[in-house]
């Protein structure tokens, strides 16, 4: 198959993206003080200039007291924050690309003395106590709820103020937004709980939210996954027909692309079937889908994560532009291929894969 696959423009709406190429979201942690960087600009720059078509940003915090839990990474509110921002999205449009920003809350896995306020306790579906009995999560009233639907709407309406191509809603590995999704944390009993409907209660109204704020044609793509972070063999749904009825409503409000997470995109995503969990979601919501998992590389993230001396070597695309010539999905992101090497589109267009650099570790602490 002809790389030039991936290399054919896409058009959505507003949205007019030279390659199918999408960079995937990949926290990076080196904004300190949640401000983006003249490095982190740079950073982004070089891949738009090699030919990615969207890149899809790390995930930065909407503005809820408890949205963050890690360290130097970037915020998407504040003056100085898109102030930031604003020099990202000006190299990337200088160079022909797109960017939307991840749009992230990360709920109850937010530990006491993360920045940017160390009082705050994290917000979760449920409240939840540690071994000693103090208040480790706070369950969210509807009070609460209200607040982080309105940052993620401030945060699309400032995105689109300062230029983004559309916004990303992290609706995926047990954070806030995928908290709601599951049974399993989300006990609730009221309208936010329950039923698949009552748990995507706040989902989709952050993407209704989004929608009035912004108007008809601004993009909106929803990351969602069916594993977890803590548990990789978690399903939220078992069955085609389950995913229509929890993606439709979804579909309905708003969201615009399916940006479907998966650690290895070849994987079928249910039995008697081929099609992976982007093609499913093609099939089963007509919208367009990005694909996701290991493109590029012999190995998997989670490997780097307990060999720390394992390194990823490129991969044959085949199988991949095979599918996207099937019309299985419509975009590729790519993560640590892009992580390591921001030349990696350029090299694979010119049929220089001998000349893309291999992934390991190491690349994580720094930004190429």
């Amino acid at each position: 198959m002809s790389v030039q696959a991936l290399f054919q423009p896409f058009h959505l709406g507003s949205l007019q993206l030279p390659s199918r190429v999408v960079m995937a979201p990949m926290t990076r942690s080196f904004s300190p003080g949640g401000v983006p960087t003249a490095e982190v600009v740079e950073y982004y720059r070089r891949r738009a200039a090699a030919g990615v078509g969207l890149i899809i940003t790390e995930g930065t915090t909407v503005g809820h007291k408890a949205a963050n839990g890690y360290p130097h990474v970037p915020r998407f509110y504040g003056v100085d924050a898109l102030a930031g921002w604003k020099r990202v999205v000006d190299a990337v449009h200088a160079e022909g690309g797109k960017i939307v920003p991840q749009l992230w809350h990360v709920g109850s896995v937010r530990k006491l003395g993360t920045e940017p306020d160390a009082r705050v306790s994290a917000y979760g579906p449920v409240e939840k106590l540690d071994d000693e009995g103090q208040l480790r999560v706070r369950g969210m009233t509807l009070a609460d709820i209200d607040e982080v639907v309105s940052a993620f709407a401030q945060a699309a309406v400032d995105a689109q103020a300062i230029g983004m191509d559309g916004v990303e809603i992290h609706g995926a590995h047990g954070y806030l937004v995928d908290q709601f999704f599951w049974e399993a944390s989300n006990t609730r009993t009221d309208e936010y709980g329950g039923s698949v409907a009552n748990r995507s209660r706040l989902a989709l109204r952050i993407v209704e939210a989004i929608r009035a704020a912004t108007g008809p044609e601004f993009p909106i793509i929803l990351r969602f996954s069916q594993w977890k972070q803590q548990d990789y063999s978690a399903r939220l749904v078992q069955t085609p027909e389950a995913l229509g009825d929890f993606l439709r409503p979804l579909a309905a409000v708003g969201v615009d692309i399916f940006h479907c997470s998966t650690r290895r995109f070849w994987e079928p995503e249910f039995e008697g079937s081929d099609l992976n969990l982007a093609g499913w979601t093609r099939q089963l919501t007509g919208k367009p889908t990005i694909t996701v998992g290991s493109v590029g590389l012999d190995g998997e993230f989670l490997q780097f994560m307990v060999k720390t001396d394992k390194v990823a070597q490129p991969a044959s695309l085949e199988t991949l532009l095979e599918r996207l010539g099937n019309e299985e999905f419509d975009l590729v992101a790519v993560g640590r291929a892009l992580l390591v090497d921001p030349d990696w589109a350029l090299k694979v267009r010119e049929g220089r894969e001998r000349d893309i650099l291999p992934f390991s570790r190491e690349a994580l602490a720094r930004l190429a």
